[in-house]
């Protein structure tokens, strides 16, 4: 195994897992809910009341906080090798998921992992698993 040093980023790395982690928890604290992603956009489409205003706040906070780093650094250069068709079908495949595992990455990986949670356990390992699986079949079995 090779490193690529000039991608090797782990200061940034850990100051962003830092912020993430100080994120979830100030959020649990003010809020007593889980930061989980899909439940904030999902609540959007059944929502409660008084309970629309801090789930758009929170999804616009997502969209423009790539856009306010900008004012500091420029944004990594992106390259996604996959037309449209297949970035639709994965991204109703991932809801499908987050439906049918109760949850996504966010919510299970970040936030239901820190608090213990055996079921949250169980789907970050069936997340990465897949992932795994996904990756080496597109990889080598397919080309």
């Amino acid at each position: 195994m090779t490193i690529d040093w000039n991608s090797f980023t782990p200061w940034t790395s850990l100051a962003g897992g830092l912020l993430i982690g100080l994120a979830t928890a100030l959020f649990l604290m003010f809020n007593g809910r889980i930061a989980g992603i899909s439940g904030i956009l999902g609540g959007l489409f059944k929502p409660a009341r008084g309970d629309v205003f801090w789930r758009i706040a929170f999804l616009t906070g997502l969209v423009l906080a790539p856009l306010a780093f900008t004012l500091v650094s420029p944004l990594p250069e992106v390259e996604i090798e996959a037309g449209y068709p297949v970035l639709i079908v994965a991204g109703l495949l991932v809801g499908v998921g987050t439906r049918y595992g109760s949850g996504c990455t966010s919510g299970h990986g970040v936030c239901g992992l820190s608090r213990g949670s055996l079921r949250s356990l169980v789907a970050t390992v069936a997340f990465m698993v897949a992932g795994f699986v996904t990756v080496y079949i597109i990889r080598h079995l397919v080309g």
